[in-house]
């Protein structure tokens, strides 16, 4: 070939890879779209769905304002956007932004007008004298009022539209979560908790993470984000109805720790061992469900599930609203059009009588009962109840009361803005069953179909782990998560303490933090005792043990417990010579650390929880750990773009 075809093939070459790094666009050509959403009166509108448009790509992107009607878009590539603002009861509005290099933030301010027909309604309802009085965002009663601003914070039984139209839809509650901390294995040996197999703060945590926006802190159970994901275990033995799994290594996020795994393995039921069900399905279609992201969604998850029952298999519905009504009752579940068609009528309007529902529900539940079936009642609910049975106290003594009958409690919580997170989680332990959370329709296939046995099926109930650590080996441990699962050291051989229960084939996972005994690190100090001194047996020191795990569990009928033990010896396997299972859940556990931004987060970043969660991926045969991989890079995103 001629030297001067080289030459040229050479420039030619050089210039296109200019040209490549030239149009490699730098990770930060990213804008903000961020502004207020007013009504023509100038009030705050909290609860408006805004989506944001790319009009050459066609992406979106959605968000919600606050309670002081701000919003925010993060991380959009530069370009137009179309974005527009939504509530039910008012007329929607689109406005444009420009995001470039030059003008990176977009803030635009939103003016949505009440449609005429709910000014009417708004006006007979002020000369009735029904809007309530809101003192610090708690309903304190009925008060007259004489300004249309007071419609804002009506209660949502009384309000003409949907509670998405009212300052009060954005009203989120959260129970505080105190994290736990380190505790002195010499003066506190015994680490007591409740198994817990609810996935609700996942499944809510990455509806918030896809909106573009940090979860609230109190929304971040830890423990549930970890068993959010099935385990590679071993399996039990026929005589056992699960198998416990230990492993030690390294702790990500801080060199100087060990990090302690601890899992349970479920037995797997064969399809022609189930029991049969009768299930009730209790829903509330009261005037709050009506967005699609609620009644709409719980409808097809429903029917995912009944497509997955067989002849033997029974199911009623209860709806309640302004009242609690039977709409269909037991019908066999092979009988699938029948059932279809009742969820298909189904129509949101009126208040939420839920207790009334809850306890129609336990009637229909009870009348047919099967005798050694699985009798259970499916709550489905956007978390509020405001007529009848109201207080948390009120339903959990109900529900306590029906469990000890046989019949177990399932929720699933829907939507967004009244969410009740606190109260489901609260009804759904008494009950004896669990707790998701729906946000999309794959979301319901993971519950009703790929984890409809270990959903619907108990194997194992009131089941209660206690950790003894050997003091000559641990200065100090720390579990993390499951902190509103606590139990008292004397309650784990008490059958009457309720606890936790275990579906067929579910697994159940737990971490603990540990200090080891040779390290010069301080820990909080308990007191020196007056009349006692903590004496060590010498067989400890000797001991290659680190803890042992002893577990009780009854059987689904049973009244007294079972007690299984196994120790666990700290071989100083490194980290990345874990296991892919250690390897995942400690990835999942440092991520919600750094969500929570906990103070024992250590090095936590997001850049190695992605690492860990790459190394621990495994097959991931449906996907589920592909997407946390992708909210983890999400967050890593919004950290880049945020103005802290």
């Amino acid at each position: 070939m001629p030297k001067k075809l080289w030459f040229g093939l050479g420039m030619l070459s050089i210039i296109f890879g200019l040209v490549l790094l030239m149009n490699a666009s730098p990770v930060k050509d990213f804008g903000i779209i961020k502004g207020h959403v007013y009504d023509t009166q100038g009030n705050a509108l909290p609860g408006v769905i805004l989506t944001a448009k790319n009009v050459v790509t066609g992406l979106e992107s959605k968000t919600i304002s606050n309670q002081n009607g701000y919003f925010i878009f993060k991380n959009l590539v530069f370009g137009t956007y179309k974005v527009k603002a939504e509530l039910p009861g008012t007329k929607s509005m689109v406005l444009r932004a420009e995001l470039s290099s030059k003008k990176k933030t977009a803030t635009l301010i939103f003016k949505l007008e009440v449609l005429p027909m709910l000014a009417e309604k708004e006006d007979a309802l002020l000369d009735k004298g029904v809007v309530s009085a809101v003192v610090g965002g708690v309903v304190s009663g009925v008060a007259r009022q004489t300004t249309k601003q007071a419609l804002y914070r009506m209660r949502p039984s009384e309000a003409p539209y949907p509670a998405s139209h009212y300052s009060q839809f954005n009203t989120e509650e959260y129970d505080r979560i105190y994290e736990n901390i380190f505790l002195d294995a010499l003066k506190n040996p015994l680490s007591t908790f409740s198994i817990d197999v609810d996935t609700a703060s996942y499944a809510n945590v990455r509806r918030f993470i896809n909106t573009n926006q940090y979860p609230y802190k109190d929304a971040v159970r830890i423990e549930e984000m970890i068993n959010y994901f099935s385990y590679d275990y071993p399996l039990p033995k026929k005589t056992q109805p699960f198998a416990i799994y230990t492993e030690i290594s390294g702790c990500p996020w801080n060199p100087d720790h060990r990090l302690i795994h601890i899992g349970l393995q479920g037995k797997m039921l064969e399809s022609k061992h189930l029991p049969p069900s009768n299930l009730v399905f209790l829903l509330d279609v009261s005037g709050s469900m009506e967005p699609a992201n609620k009644l709409p969604l719980l409808k097809k998850a429903f029917k995912l599930l009944v497509n997955e029952l067989g002849e033997k298999d029974r199911v009623s519905i209860v709806v309640y609203a302004g009242a609690a009504g039977l709409v269909l009752p037991s019908t066999p579940a092979n009988q699938k059009d029948k059932i279809f068609t009742a969820l298909d009528r189904l129509r949101a309007g009126g208040s939420t009588a839920g207790g009334a529902g809850i306890q129609l529900a336990y009637k229909v539940a009870w009348e047919n009962f099967i005798p050694d079936g699985n009798n259970r009642i499916i709550l489905a609910i956007d978390g509020d109840f405001n007529v009848g049975i109201s207080s948390t106290s009120e339903l959990v003594r109900t529900i306590e009361d029906k469990r000890e009958k046989g019949i177990f409690l399932t929720i699933l919580g829907f939507g967004m803005g009244n969410y009740k997170d606190g109260r489901m989680e609260q009804i759904a332990d008494k009950g004896n069953g669990n707790y998701h959370y729906i946000d999309n329709l794959l979301e319901a296939k993971k519950v009703f179909v790929n984890d409809m046995r270990g959903t619907l099926f108990t194997i194992a109930k009131d089941v209660k782990i206690q950790v003894e650590f050997n003091p000559t080996k641990v200065k100090a441990y720390r579990l993390i998560g499951y902190e509103n699962r606590l139990l008292k050291k004397e309650d784990f051989a008490d059958d009457t303490k309720d606890a936790g229960e275990l579906g067929a084939g579910h697994t159940v996972t737990a971490l603990y933090e540990v200090i080891p005994y040779e390290s010069k690190e301080e820990v909080p100090v308990v007191g020196d005792l007056k009349y006692q001194v903590v004496k060590i047996d010498p067989k400890a020191y000797r001991s290659k043990e680190i803890l042992t795990v002893k577990l009780r569990y009854k059987k689904p009928d049973g009244k007294k417990s079972q007690l299984l033990e196994i120790p666990l010896a700290d071989k100083n396997i490194a980290l990345a010579k874990a296991s892919e299972n250690f390897k995942f859940s400690a990835a999942v556990a440092e991520f919600g650390m750094l969500l929570r931004d906990s103070e024992f987060k250590g090095q936590s970043s997001y850049e190695d929880v992605l690492k860990l969660a790459q190394q621990g991926k495994g097959q991931d045969r449906h996907g589920y750990r592909t997407e946390f991989i992708k909210l983890v890079e999400m967050c890593q995103l919004l950290d880049v773009v945020s103005s802290k």
